[in-house]
């Protein structure tokens, strides 16, 4: 076929926009989906352009994300009924668990499909792919910058948490295969990716339901060394069975970075328990300690839930001292939000919708406070950051420490210096605010 030929087909192709909301989990379902559908669409994700076809991949993890799926779907609903797009689909987490009740309410919707459900969209939209989506395709077009990708290694979860939907939503603990994996990481590192990002429900359970045994460190220590990848971060680790010989690869392999997401969700023994979490207060804390003992500068990032049911005053102040007391260096907190078919759905919900959400602003205000002191210290220093973005006056990075959108960033004020997005350099720290730093390349 002739570049011009090429050209005209590729005009003539209808747009799709995949609109991703939720967690970065999704946003890889949505860029294995566009890996799909490019053979017979031009693939937007989350545009503002027009695009015949819209598909709404949903979250249903908590209240305030089921409300923003809604009343994303119910915009793009509105568009259907004025004819300003040909065909809406919602898919995902949302769609999966509240199918019956989401058809028989939004009809300008042409379909619903759940979380895994590919190839029937696929085949609602009349493409066929080269290959069809089997459980571990990893073909994708990237959503984030070329430069870095998320790498979803499990899917599901076999915890039991008394508050967490997910079980229900996306099935048992079900690791990906490491070849497939180390497949899908060769394919990213060959199109520019220098940052891969591992999540999963349950990060350190990797393995398990392969051969009976934690394999994430023999995993991640082979996907460093591949050719061209540079960074290995590292989300979603239960702190149930954290390996002792992935706290020594951290520490020592300078690809691996030194930064641990860590959800806890609560200190107090008595919620612990009834949040069916499987630790306590001692073994948060000693696992806590040997991690930063072992891996000199490491940075925590961790969530908490506060307004559990019968979260006392007392329960509420005992988890704001742990913070105090910790200092993580990252800390996001979310406000209890009561999930059918969970175990704490039986509980009275008891903590108003006032009091949940002074307590969040109670703990982002102290932890506002850490944040600013940590990055404070930092002034002086000299890090390697990873270019992400242009904003304004400003080139827009991350060091190691930082994850995507939800951690610091490390502005550098545009001069004659001419800075390359996904691109390494090493940056001298000179302010700090509550969440950024700022700096000039040394």
């Amino acid at each position: 076929m002739e570049i011009g030929e090429l050209k005209i087909k590729m005009n003539a192709m209808k747009t799709i926009n995949i609109v991703t909301l939720g967690c970065s989990k999704n946003k890889v379902d949505s860029e294995h989906l566009a890996g799909l559908l490019e053979a017979g669409y031009q693939i937007l994700h989350d545009s503002d352009a027009d695009s015949e076809v819209v598909i709404v991949n949903t979250c249903g993890f908590i209240g305030d994300a089921k409300e923003e799926s809604i009343d994303t779907i119910l915009s793009f609903a509105e568009a259907r009924k004025a004819g300003e797009i040909e065909k809406l689909i919602v898919m995902g987490c949302l769609s999966q668990r509240y199918n019956k009740s989401l058809k028989k309410d939004l009809h300008e919707v042409d379909a619903f499909f759940g979380v895994n459900d590919f190839n029937a969209i696929a085949s609602l939209l009349k493409v066929k792919p080269e290959d069809s989506f089997k459980p571990y395709h990893y073909k994708r077009v990237l959503s984030t910058p070329q430069h870095f990708a998320y790498l979803k290694i499990s899917e599901g979860c076999d915890r039991a948490c008394s508050f967490c939907a997910i079980p229900l939503i996306r099935g048992k603990h079900r690791s990906v295969p490491a070849d497939q994996l180390m497949e899908e990481a060769k394919n990213l590192a060959s199109t520019g990716v220098k940052e891969l990002i591992l999540i999963a429900q349950d990060l350190t359970y990797y393995g398990i339901d392969i051969n009976g045994n934690r394999q994430i460190t023999h995993l991640v220590n082979a996907l460093a060394a591949i050719e061209g990848i540079e960074w290995i971060r590292l989300q979603y680790a239960y702190p149930i069975g954290f390996p002792d010989d992935l706290i020594q690869l951290i520490a020592s392999n300078p690809k691996v970075c030194k930064y641990i997401d860590l959800p806890l969700q609560h200190i107090n023994p008595r919620i612990l328990k009834s949040m069916k979490r499987g630790v306590d207060k001692d073994m948060t804390i000693g696992l806590i300690n040997k991690i930063r003992e072992q891996i000199p500068g490491v940075a925590f990032r961790t969530t908490m839930i506060t307004g559990y049911p019968g979260e006392t005053e007392e329960e509420f102040n005992e988890l704001l001292q742990f913070i105090k007391d910790q200092r993580f260096e990252r800390l996001g907190v979310f406000a209890y939000s009561a999930e059918e078919d969970t175990s704490a759905y039986e509980l009275v919900d008891d903590v108003t919708d006032e009091m949940k959400q002074f307590r969040v602003e109670t703990i982002m205000e102290l932890q506002q406070e850490i944040s600013l002191e940590i990055n404070q210290k930092r002034i002086g220093t000299v890090e390697k950051v990873l270019i992400d973005r242009v904003e304004n006056e400003y080139f827009v990075g991350r060091t190691q420490y930082d994850s995507p959108e939800v951690d610091n960033e490390i502005l550098i004020a545009k001069t004659d210096l001419e800075m390359l997005i996904g691109e390494f350099y090493n940056v001298k720290i000179s302010e700090a605010d509550y969440f950024d730093l700022y700096g000039s390349v040394e």
